[in-house]
């Protein structure tokens, strides 16, 4: 079973989730799990990254709902995670909740050869009089590494619900670096179970299917203001009108596996950016940090907002070497992929590129579809030649077009994935806006960039990173917990559909 892509970004962006939650019964009947917050720093980022309605609701009937809660707490003041109990009795246990995974895996009392796992809390089979002995072994897959253990069987409660005889993992190898500087223990898987390694039940259907959940929905709402001390919710079978204003745009499920959706042109100060104008796919994962996407549209983003990235010799000397070919091509007409086949940078078969930072869950099927004499001066080609096509709809001339192309190659991600931006600028930045169900969704730079504590300072990055997944699978987007954080989003698993309100601020 093929995991999850998009913990490849696990390598530079795996923020560290923290530890203390005090659950109480409040005097309305619901278990509040109340989390603690720890300031953003360089050092956290370069350590890790694995990487939400009052009481009661009112139903389309008029029934009313008892929501069941599980509060957060902002970490890093981008990330959050939650408490969940595992046995009888309970072991406590801090994870992530994930919409881009599906299985649930915790660390297990025989994990010993991991340094990582002395840092963390550990499932002890022994101790619970409700534990299944399942025994297959599996392996998670990651873009830095993996996790390996074995399943395992016993009750799970989330918040004040009890989830009898649910699967999991007990991980006894960490095998990725960034796990020892995390503070989270393990994941709570949210998505569908066709992406669920070996083929376990996730959490949620569980939940659904033992009659837990009135409503086939849960929703998320992310705090990112630093100040309070709520850092989120994550709402099982309901949701909470204070954390949203105006009424949810719902979008279907694209693809079953992950939340995926559709999402339309992406658009920088007014201006659209075009290359999705005709659709792009987008998975709405909760576990990542970060908005992810096609490297042709995060560099003119990052253009737009002036963040430094490290110059591409390799797209300036494309620039160079084909430019004026490039150019009459295109004033006579010629598509970008036939020009870039026509100069002999692309094959026949197309551009099956894929970014060497990037495992996904198409990986397995464009290895047999990729041409072996395929290079990345083909994706190169493609995309210079796609902004040159946006320059010369402009009207604009030929050294104008080049002096703009030149500079968004200077604008490629870097090899660590960071792009910073001058903080003192962030009045005169522009908006970026998705447009998704024909609905336009605007990002604020105060929600797309990162405010990071380094020593007496402050630093700002770019919370837009590049990620090519080629078709059909892709173009691909991730949105992550930055459009999270503006937009309270509620994941209808009855319907198949995702729905998005602006997040209230409190």
């Amino acid at each position: 079973m093929i995991m999850a892509f998009k913990w490849v970004l696990v390598v530079i962006w795996i923020w560290v989730w923290a530890a203390y939650l005090a659950a109480t019964q409040s005097v309305d009947g619901l278990v509040r799990i109340s989390l603690k917050k720890h300031p953003l720093d360089l050092s956290r980022i370069n350590a890790a990254r694995i990487t939400n309605r009052v009481a009661y609701q009112q139903s389309d009937n008029g029934d009313n709902l008892k929501a069941n809660i599980v509060y957060l707490k902002n970490y890093l003041d981008i990330q959050f995670y939650g408490e969940i109990g595992i046995g009888s009795p309970t072991q406590t246990f801090a994870v992530v909740f994930d919409t881009g995974s599906s299985n649930l895996w915790v660390p297990s009392s025989r994990c010993v050869l991991s340094v990582g796992c002395y840092f963390h809390s550990k499932y002890r089979a022994t101790m619970s009089s409700t534990y299944t002995k399942i025994g297959i072994h599996c392996k998670i897959p990651y873009g830095s590494g993996s996790v390996s253990g074995y399943f395992s069987g016993d009750n799970v409660k989330v918040g004040d619900i009890i989830v009898k005889d649910q699967e999991f993992v007990e991980v006894t190898r960490e095998g990725f670096v960034a796990f020892l500087a995390a503070r989270f223990d393990g994941v709570f898987g949210l998505g569908f179970q066709d992406i669920s390694v070996g083929e376990a039940t996730p959490v949620w259907y569980n939940m659904v299917q033992q009659g837990r959940m009135s409503q086939k929905i849960f929703s998320i709402w992310l705090n990112h203001d630093p100040k309070s001390p709520v850092g989120g919710e994550i709402v099982f079978g309901g949701y909470d009108w204070k954390h949203f204003t105006g009424d949810h745009t719902y979008v279907p499920i694209s693809h079953k596996g992950y939340w995926q959706i559709e999402v339309g042109d992406i658009i920088v100060a007014d201006f659209s950016t075009g290359f999705c104008k005709g659709g792009c796919a987008a998975i709405v994962d909760s576990g990542t940090s970060l908005l992810a996407g096609p490297t042709t549209v995060v560099a003119q983003i990052n253009h737009a907002i002036g963040a430094e990235g490290l110059a591409s010799l390799e797209c300036k000397n494309v620039v160079y070497t084909y430019g004026n070919l490039m150019w009459d091509y295109l004033v006579s007409g010629v598509r970008p992929d036939v020009l870039c086949v026509d100069i002999s940078l692309c094959s026949y078969d197309g551009p099956h590129h894929v970014d060497n930072y990037i495992e996904t869950v198409v990986r397995n099927r464009t290895q047999k579809e990729a041409s072996v004499n395929e290079t990345p001066l083909c994706t190169l080609c493609e995309m210079i030649a796609y902004w040159i096509q946006l320059q010369l709809r402009k009207q604009v001339s030929r050294e104008q077009v080049f002096k703009h192309v030149n500079e968004l190659c200077e604008k490629l991600p870097n090899p660590v994935r960071r792009s910073f931006v001058n903080c003192d600028n962030l009045a005169a930045m522009p908006d970026v806006s998705f447009v998704i169900g024909n609905k336009t969704f605007t990002l604020t730079p105060e929600q797309y960039i990162l405010k990071v504590e380094e020593r007496c300072s402050t630093v700002c990055l770019s919370g837009f990173v590049a990620l090519d997944v080629p078709p059909p699978q892709g173009p691909l987007w991730v949105l992550g917990a930055l459009f999270l954080g503006a937009y309270h989003t509620v994941f209808d698993f009855g319907n198949l559909r995702v729905g998005f309100a602006k997040a209230a601020i409190l």
